[in-house]
């Protein structure tokens, strides 16, 4: 008996002391782990989703897409009834054609006013003439009404020839004047109808810009997603009709606790787990920091002046590219869970 109760006071003490070198041997190899790891789950993957949106309104005419389909970028995936479009873009064609029709008028108004300015110019000359013959004869008709060698009725009809001609030299300037601004009246027409031609090209530019968006087409290579149209229906300007997911462009987000970023840099290594395919070894970088924590980015960010202040540790958002083959990221999803562990340089 007494044998008994000695085996047993030696078994409790090598008991105790295998869980003291198991438990030492996992704490040193938890803190030398997390001496060099920073760990977190709290991450998923991202990717660019481009949402494609409709520029016009009208009825879907044609699909070529189906829901979860690859497609390419510049790919034709929808056409609208564009019937209207192009019925605008006739109008608007035809309002250029007459507009530079109205250069032509405009070009010869100026032809006819000028030919007008130069008849104007030379009626000057001759009124001038007949101003300078009718005071010669005025003035020598003067002379010889003193001496009473002519009748007074023939001095004044030369002094009425010299009224006459005077009169017509002014009237002639005036003519001439008035022909030189109707030709830059004219002129100015002529640029008013170019900028009106002008603008009829460019009416014609955005009728067959609204013609264009009739036809829409991939913006980028991905995989469709949330389809919200069928043919017949009629969509607005403005609506999301469906989601591009480029599935080449893969990230992770990770949001790590601001008491864990003093170790992480950009560029540092990282070890990538993710939940879908555990087995799957994947590498990645950090790559940048986000600018602000994730509470400051939602819909209704704390308030802290409110004086109901209670301290919680805010996450950051930190962007890791991913290094993994092509057959692998065509498997991997945005919005699935993953665990990384980054290597620190410390």
């Amino acid at each position: 008996m007494e044998t008994q109760v000695k085996k047993k006071n030696k078994v409790i003490p090598i008991i105790i002391a295998v869980f003291l070198v198991v438990g030492g041997i996992f704490g040193v190899r938890e803190y030398m782990y997390y001496s060099k790891h920073v760990d977190t789950d709290d991450a998923q993957i991202d990717g660019d989703i481009s949402p494609v949106v409709s520029r016009v309104g009208g009825y879907v005419d044609s699909l070529f897409f189906e829901e979860n389909q690859e497609v390419k970028e510049g790919q034709l995936l929808v056409k609208l009834d564009d019937r209207d479009y192009q019925i605008k873009v006739e109008q608007a064609l035809a309002a250029q054609r007459g507009a530079s029709a109205n250069i032509g008028v405009s070009q010869s108004q100026i032809s006819a006013t000028a030919a007008s300015s130069t008849t104007a110019k030379a009626n000057i000359e001759a009124a001038r003439v007949r101003v300078w013959k009718a005071t010669k004869d005025y003035q020598r008709y003067a002379n010889l009404v003193k001496d009473g060698s002519i009748p007074r009725q023939q001095f004044e009809q030369a002094q009425a020839e010299k009224e006459s001609a005077e009169a017509a030299y002014k009237a002639a300037q005036d003519q001439y004047k008035a022909a030189l601004e109707q030709v830059g009246t004219t002129r100015s027409q002529l640029a008013v109808t170019n900028t009106g031609v002008d603008q009829r090209k460019a009416d014609v530019d955005f009728a067959r810009l609204q013609l264009s968006y009739a036809t829409i087409k991939a913006p980028a290579t991905g995989i469709v997603s949330k389809k919200n149209i069928q043919k017949g229906q009629l969509v607005q300007p403005g609506q999301t009709l469906f989601s591009i997911v480029d599935n080449d462009n893969l990230y992770i987000t990770a949001n790590f606790k601001e008491t864990q970023l003093e170790k992480l840099k950009s560029g540092e290594k990282v070890d990538v787990k993710v939940d879908a395919f555990p087995d799957e070894k994947i590498e990645g970088e950090v790559y940048n920091f986000s600018p602000a924590t994730g509470a400051k980015f939602s819909l209704l960010p704390p308030d802290n002046a409110t004086g109901n202040y209670v301290k919680v540790v805010q996450r950051i958002p930190v962007k890791i590219k991913l290094k993994a083959s092509k057959e692998l990221m065509q498997k991997l999803r945005p919005g699935m869970s993953v665990k990384v562990s980054v290597l620190t340089n410390d």
